[in-house]
């Protein structure tokens, strides 16, 4: 019987915390660290051992496991003071499930191999909250087949679906495809859910309607309810990291010619509620924007 690999886990806020929450339940030996410590807490009665910082967590794990806002945090959390790159064990796995740029992936993943002999797969998820609870996620990942089926085992624990797409920052950029989807999604829904509303129709019954035709998705079943029912606790999503990726998009696109004109006016919709609604908002309080009433 192979012997079941050490696991840490590095950020346990809205994601990461139930996703190392069913590691916990799946009876492997987890090592967790969280900037805030109190958000670890709960994990650590749960079963988890409380690392002292992410080179802790390094030294102790044969995977290492990441959930961060942005570029600027995961490089401070493997490459700051007492990192993961101070505790990296040759041969050991980084599993990144920020959603972060691919370039910068790239090249921390590169700076890492070189400077410690660990492996890097970029694995940012998709399905929020919910799917993260649930162990339902679909996951896109970058990087070696090596690595991608040494982490595979422990991944498909908190995933439906693992899927490699290429080299490190292959994961990142499906990710970016993703949010063009989903961004763009949202910014429709919110506007045919106002129409329906300011035309007399009961915009929550629109799921019911259309379930089935060719307007029926995931989306559409979870987000309009929401919008309409101002159900937003807890948060599917902040309104900060749908901008955050949608400005990638942007960046991506302009670095390689591709037009992203539906993307492009997302973004703008989504930097307009971070105004009117914090950085902490919903994302799905897009809907309010389009509001007769004062925000």
């Amino acid at each position: 019987m192979t012997e079941k690999p050490t696991l840490g886990y590095i950020g346990t806020g809205l994601m990461g915390a139930p996703m190392a929450t069913r590691l916990i339940e799946a009876g492997n030996t987890v090592t967790v660290w969280n900037r805030t410590a109190a958000k670890a807490q709960p994990l650590v009665d749960r079963g988890a051992k409380l690392g002292d910082s992410p080179a802790d967590v390094a030294v102790k794990s044969d995977i290492v496991f990441m959930c961060l806002t942005d570029t600027k945090a995961v490089h401070e959390a493997v490459f700051g003071e007492n990192g993961v790159a101070s505790g990296a064990r040759k041969g050991s796995v980084l599993v990144d499930f920020s959603s972060i740029q691919p370039d910068a992936t790239r090249e921390m993943a590169k700076r890492l191999k070189a400077e410690t002999g660990m492996e890097w797969i970029d694995a940012p998820v998709s399905g929020g909250v919910p799917g993260a609870e649930a162990g339902t996620l679909a996951i896109m990942a970058g990087g070696s087949q090596d690595s991608f089926d040494r982490v595979e085992p422990s991944v498909m624990q908190m995933a439906a679906r693992f899927t490699l797409m290429g080299p490190v920052g292959a994961g990142q950029t499906t990710k970016l495809c993703n949010q063009v989807i989903v961004g763009c999604t949202m910014a429709v829904l919110a506007e045919a859910a106002r129409l329906a509303t300011n035309a007399g129709v009961d915009a929550a019954r629109l799921p019911e309607a259309l379930a089935g035709g060719f307007a029926d998705s995931k989306p559409l079943q979870l987000f309009v309810p929401r919008m309409v029912n101002a159900q937003h606790e807890p948060p599917l999503g902040h309104v900060y990291t749908m901008l955050k990726d949608l400005d990638s998009v942007c960046d991506l696109a302009r670095s390689c010619t591709s037009p992203v004109p539906f993307t492009s006016l997302a973004a703008e919709q989504f930097r307009l509620l971070t105004v009117r609604g914090g950085e902490t908002a919903d994302a799905l309080e897009i809907f309010k924007l389009s509001a007769p009433t004062k925000f």
